[in-house]
């Protein structure tokens, strides 16, 4: 993901929930609405984490140093996973009590207009900031599904983005929903289910989000293409005769690790080997540009050692297949 794709999404994301959670706040204090109460401290998380994905960003792009040799690039990981954190506890948590206050004390909304007006304006506010994200989002993706597209992206900006703002759209109706049959009804009941109904949604958004951050922080390995990409580049054909075994790691979503056991010939001099790995490093940088740390190991292809124990890869001169 270029870093302008996804600051554009979470900018044009963070205008929409700001000037929202304004419109939402007005609203619950003329009308009473639970629904407006909700979906105002949701459009403010939501701006809060807009916030932690910015600093994230910037946080990432810092030289490394001694301490973190590997520099800084997890810090989008790691904020995004805050991300999650906040849309659970501030956003989700908050509108399940506030959604069964309201079920258990129901009153009749006041003012019908404010909820219904600031509604529309919302839905038309993050139908903008939807389309921004999947604009920027379609961009990348390629052939990918939307949902391999949020399970398998490195960089969490867009799909954290593209969750909130699908969450926020749907909770938006889950709001007019609520509070027309409230105002249909007269019983204001329906205003605290359409809220326990946000709180919900958000909820489980929040768990998706956490899930996948989770496994980005722990460390993922580079991409099914971009492995391919790398191992066509590794071998030359000359001195570097095979792949023994890789590994790849994503040190951030645009800085990969890769250190790999290369076979060379026999005959070959110092220097000879030297230079093909030189060269090697050089190809797969072409080949993968985002592979900026690469550590290859030299070794003497052994037929019996790669057939021995029931995990060749992890003896000596085995094969990675």
């Amino acid at each position: 993901m270029s870093a302008s794709g996804g600051t554009k999404a979470i900018v044009a994301a963070l205008a929409a929930n700001l000037a929202i959670a304004v419109a939402k706040f007005v609203a619950f204090i003329f009308s009473g609405s639970s629904s407006m109460l909700a979906e105002s401290v949701h459009s403010l998380a939501d701006s809060g984490n807009q916030g932690l994905l910015l600093l994230g960003g910037k946080k990432a792009k810092r030289e490394a140093t001694p301490q973190h040799p590997f520099g800084y690039g997890r810090e989008r990981y790691i904020y995004a996973f805050l991300v999650s954190i906040v849309l659970f506890s501030v956003g989700g948590m908050f509108a399940v009590y506030e959604g069964y206050e309201k079920i258990k004390h129901p009153h009749p909304i006041e003012a019908w207009y404010w909820p219904v007006g600031v509604l529309v304006f919302a839905i038309i506010a993050e139908t903008f900031s939807f389309r921004t994200a999947i604009k920027e989002s379609n961009a990348i993706r390629g052939s990918q599904s939307w949902k391999e597209f949020v399970r398998r992206a490195k960089a969490p900006e867009l799909p954290v983005v593209l969750l909130e703002d699908l969450g926020a759209l749907v909770g938006l109706f889950l709001a007019l929903g609520g509070v027309g049959l409230a105002l249909l009804t007269g019983d204001g009941i329906w205003d605290g289910i359409g809220t326990l109904c946000i709180g919900v949604l958000l909820i489980l958004i929040a768990i998706v989000l956490a899930a996948e951050t989770k496994s980005l922080l722990l460390g993922e390995s580079a991409g099914i293409e971009d492995v391919k990409k790398i191992e066509a580049a590794v071998v030359d054909g000359e001195t570097v005769t095979r792949l023994i075994h890789m590994r790849t790691l994503h040190l951030g979503p645009e800085e990969l690790l890769v250190a790999a056991k290369i076979a060379v010939r026999t005959d070959e001099t110092a220097s000879q080997v030297a230079a093909a790995i030189n060269a090697a490093e050089d190809r797969i940088r072409t080949a993968v540009p985002i592979a900026r740390v690469i550590y290859l190991e030299p070794d003497v292809y052994d037929e019996s050692a790669a057939a021995a124990g029931t995990n060749p890869a992890k003896s000596p001169g085995g094969p990675s297949h």
